[in-house]
């Protein structure tokens, strides 16, 4: 039982050259930011109800919700695309449909539920939630949004906590994580709603906080070498904190890889969304916020900056 805790078997000091695959990082970045803007501007994110309107519907059956059937009879009654899945219990489903055009999503429902009532024996709706296409369009703004102001008060974060470039390498590589993993969702058509908004921005949590920890092994080493270069000191930063680094993105991969596989198709689009970002966040930190500063420089004291430009790594 030598190997376990399998946490010892990590090796406590590593020296990977981080900086001399920067550029190649770049480029591998460079060109997922591409994709990703292209799909999102020529597919676009597949919007759920919350976004596009339309009404979602939880019912209740007897015995266990008989899913074809009801997609069969949700298309006879003109509901085009509508989302039928298991909803926890095997006996209760979600129905999310959009709204029909012409037609209030209350007068809708009715129909709808009077059909379902004459068809199923039994069935019961225990909760219903109708969106407008007015009030989709604001919750879409709104998301976007307080994504734009969660990024800005990271930037003034970093900034006052450490200096501007570091604030923009941060800010930079945030802009990247969103960017990538939108993609994502767009070029798998993932479902985009409320929950994804907030799958964002638990991504952009977990990332800041992973650049603030980077950041700051990074000045303590600066203020203790102040004569090596500073591609030096980043590799000496980042190969300090690896372990750590490793350790709390499996353990947080490893709490969401159950909700992933097993939580059904409903928090699917909420989970994908975090389990990528985390992934792409703990990259960005090595490879996007801190090439910035390493291109930037550092001012190590008031009459001293480190212009690291040629550096050898």
């Amino acid at each position: 039982m030598h190997f376990w805790p399998l946490i010892r078997t990590l090796p406590r000091e590593t020296h990977f050259k981080f900086v001399s695959l920067a550029p190649f990082a770049a480029v591998l970045s460079a060109i997922a930011v591409l994709a990703s803007l292209v799909s999102l501007a020529t597919v676009g994110l597949n919007l759920g109800v919350d976004f596009k309107g339309g009404t979602t519907l939880e019912i209740h059956t007897p015995g266990p919700a008989n899913l074809p059937a009801l997609r069969v009879e949700m298309a006879k009654m003109g509901v085009k695309d509508a989302q039928i899945q298991q909803f926890g219990d095997p006996r209760s489903a979600m129905v999310k449909f959009e709204s029909v055009a012409g037609v209030e999503p209350a007068q809708a429902l009715t129909a709808i539920k009077a059909k379902l009532t004459s068809e199923f024996a039994g069935i019961q709706f225990v909760s219903e939630d109708a969106v407008g296409a007015t009030i989709s369009g604001e919750l879409l703004r709104g998301g976007l949004l307080a994504l734009g102001i969660a990024i800005l008060l990271m930037l003034l974060y970093i900034w006052f906590r450490f200096q501007l470039q570091f604030g923009m390498g941060a800010v930079i590589a945030l802009a990247h994580d969103i960017i990538l993993t939108m993609g994502m969702l767009s070029v798998f058509h993932i479902e985009f709603s409320l929950p994804s908004i907030a799958a964002l921005l638990t991504v952009i949590g977990y990332s800041m906080n992973e650049k603030v920890i980077s950041f700051d092994r990074l000045r303590e080493n600066l203020r203790k070498y102040k004569r090596m270069p500073l591609a030096e000191v980043i590799n000496l930063s980042e190969n300090e904190r690896l372990s750590r680094t490793m350790i709390t993105g499996a353990t947080a991969l490893l709490a969401l890889s159950g909700m992933l596989f097993l939580g059904g198709p409903t928090i699917f689009p909420t989970i994908i969304a975090m389990v990528f970002g985390i992934l792409v966040g703990t990259y960005s930190s090595i490879y996007v916020a801190l090439p910035v500063i390493l291109l930037w420089g550092v001012n190590r004291n008031e009459a001293e900056a480190a212009k690291p430009i040629n550096a050898r790594p």
